[in-house]
C-alpha cells in the first residue's frame, strides 16, 4: 500500500470538506484522532487540527490516522509516490509540543532493544528535507524577531552550563519547561524567512540539549526513548533551518546514545557515525571536524574496526591540533581539546591500548583542564579504572577518591555507572581498608 500524494492545498481542502460533511470543526477532529491514535481526546491540540485544514502545515505523522478517520481513499495500492527527496513537510512544532507537553506522563514504551533498532535503524538513512515556510501564522501569533532568537541561544548557553557541572538531571525540567511555555508560541509567531531559520536552529539546539538531559538522567526505557525523540526534533529542526552541522550534531546525539547501549547495536552506531562526517564534508571548522571524526572512531572502535578507528582518531587529531580560535555558537564548535583527549582516551582502551588511554585522560584533566563537575567526574571514574586493569590499586584509589569528591551532588547516569563500577570492582579488595572505605562511599553515592 501506498500513501496518494497531494499537495498541501489539495489535502486540506479534502480535509475540510469531509469534516464539513460531519458537522466537525478543528476541536471535533483533533478529538476523534487522538483517540484513534491511542493518545485519549486531548492527545491532540486544536490548533494542529485547525492547521492542517488550513494548509498552514502538513501533517505527516497524522495523515495515516486522518485518512482512516475521514475515510479520504489516500491508502491506495498502485498509486505513484511522491517525488520529493525525503518525507513530506511535517507539522514539527505540533509534535513537539505534544512531546514536551508529555514531560510528566509514563508513556507506554516498546521494548527497549526493539525501538532502538527500528527507530535508529530508520535514523541511520536520513534525507534533510525542507519544509516550506507555512503559508501564515494564527491571527493572534507574537511578532519573532532577533532579540528572541538570541533569548533562546542565551537560555541554551546557560541551561548547557548548569548541565555540564551538575549532570543532565539537575535541570532538564528547566529545559523542557521554557520550551513550551517560551519557545512554542515564537516557533507559532510572525517572522521573517531569515529570522525562521535562525528561530528554528537555535530550538534545535534547545531540543538537542534536552535530549542530552533525559539521555543523561537515566538508563531506563522512559528516559532513553524520550532522549530520542528529542534527537530526532533537533534533526528536524535543523532541518527545516537548512543548518546540515545542527542535523548532523542531532545524528551524533543518536549514535553516542547508541554507542552507550553496547556492542549488539554497533553497527547502527557506526552507520549513524559515518552520516555525521558526511554532513560536515563541506564545513571547514576545525572543532566540527574533529568532533565528527572522533566519533566515526570511537563507533569503530566498538565495532572492532581497528584501522578505521586508528585512520578517524588521527584525522580528528590533526582537526583539533588546528583548532585555535574561541568556539562558535554552533553545538560542535564548542568540542574543546579536553574533551577531545577524553573521547580519545576512551577510543583507545576499547582498542586494548591502557597506556595511550591513561595518556590521554590526564591529558584531559591535567593539561587540558576540564573544569565541569560533571565532565572531571567521568573522565577520573575511567581513569582509576585504567589504573585498576593496569595493576595499580594505589592509583585507582587515589583517583577514585578524587572522583568520589567530584561527583557529589551530580545528577548524572554517567557519573552514577562509574560508582556502581567501583563497587563491583573493590569487592574483591576488602581485606584492603582503603578500598573497603572507599567501596562503601561509592554504595552510599549509588543509593543503594
Amino acid at each position: 500500500m501506498r500513501m496518494l500524494t497531494l499537495s498541501d492545498a489539495e489535502l486540506a481542502a479534502r480535509i475540510r470538506q469531509a469534516c464539513e460533511e460531519r458537522g466537525w470543526g478543528p476541536s471535533q477532529l483533533a478529538r476523534r484522532l487522538g483517540i484513534l491514535e491511542g493518545r485519549g481526546p486531548k492527545g491532540l491540540d486544536r490548533k494542529s487540527a485547525w492547521r492542517w485544514m488550513e494548509a498552514q502545515r502538513r501533517p505527516e505523522y497524522w495523515l495515516p490516522y486522518i485518512d482512516r478517520l475521514l475515510e479520504l481513499g489516500l491508502d491506495q495500492a498502485g498509486v505513484t509516490e511522491s517525488d520529493h527527496p525525503g518525507p513530506q513537510p511535517a507539522d514539527t512544532v505540533g509534535s513537539l509540543i505534544q512531546l514536551g507537553g508529555a514531560r510528566r506522563a509514563t508513556p507506554e514504551v516498546p521494548g527497549r532493544d526493539q525501538r532502538i533498532r527500528s527507530q535508529r535503524a530508520r535514523a541511520a538513512r536520513p534525507r534533510c528535507h525542507h519544509p516550506a515556510r507555512p503559508l501564515g501564522p494564527p491571527a493572534r501569533a507574537v511578532r519573532v524577531g532577533k532579540g528572541e532568537v538570541a533569548a533562546v541561544k542565551q537560555m541554551v548557553q546557560a541551561l548547557g552550563d548548569a548541565a555540564a557541572e551538575l549532570g543532565g538531571g539537575h535541570a532538564r525540567h528547566l529545559a523542557v519547561r521554557y520550551l513550551t511555555d517560551d519557545v512554542a508560541p515564537w516557533l507559532n509567531g510572525k517572522y521573517t524567512e531569515a529570522t525562521g531559520r535562525e528561530l528554528f536552529a537555535a530550538t534545535s539546539q534547545l531540543v538537542h540539549l534536552a535530549g542530552w538531559m533525559a539521555q543523561d538522567e537515566g538508563n531506563d526505557p522512559e528516559h532513553q526513548g524520550r532522549a530520542q525523540q528529542y534527537y530526532a526534533h533537533a534533526y528536524r529542526l535543523a532541518a527545516e533551518a537548512k543548518d546540515p552541522e545542527l542535523a548532523a550534531t542531532a545524528l551524533r546525539g543518536l549514535a553516542v546514545q547508541t554507542m552507550d547501549l553496547g556492542p549488539k547495536h554497533r553497527v547502527v552506531a557506526l552507520r549513524l557515525s559515518e552520516k555525521c562526517v558526511e554532513y560536515a564534508k563541506d564545513i571547514s571548522d576545525p572543532r566540527v571536524v574533529a568532533y565528527y571524526e572522533v566519533t566515526l572512531a570511537d563507533a569503530a572502535a566498538l565495532d572492532g574496526d581497528r584501522r578505521l578507528a586508528t585512520r578517524s582518531l588521527a584525522a580528528s587529531q590533526t582537526a583539533i591540533e588546528r583548532a585555535t580560535s574561541g568556539p562558535g555558537e554552533s553545538w560542535a564548535s564548542h568540542f574543546s581539546h579536553g574533551r577531545w583527549a577524553y573521547t580519545a582516551g576512551m577510543i583507545h582502551a576499547k582498542m586494548g591500548d591502557l597506556d595511550g588511554a591513561e595518556e590521554h585522560l590526564r591529558q584531559a584533566l591535567e593539561i587540558h583542564g576540564l573544569d565541569r563537575r560533571r565532565s572531571r567526574a567521568s573522565v577520573l571514574g575511567h581513569l582509576g579504572e585504567i589504573h585498576l586493569r593496569q595493576g595499580d590499586l594505589d592509583g585507582a584509589l587515589a583517583t577514585w577518591t578524587e572522583f568520589l569528591d567530584c561527583a557529589e551532588g551530580v545528577r548524572s547516569v554517567k557519573v552514577l555507572d562509574a560508582a556502581e563500577n567501583i563497587t563491583v570492582r573493590l569487592e574483591r579488595y576488602k581485606s584492603v581498608a582503603e578500598a573497603e572505605e572507599l567501596r562503601q562511599r561509592a554504595t552510599q553515592l549509588t543509593g543503594r
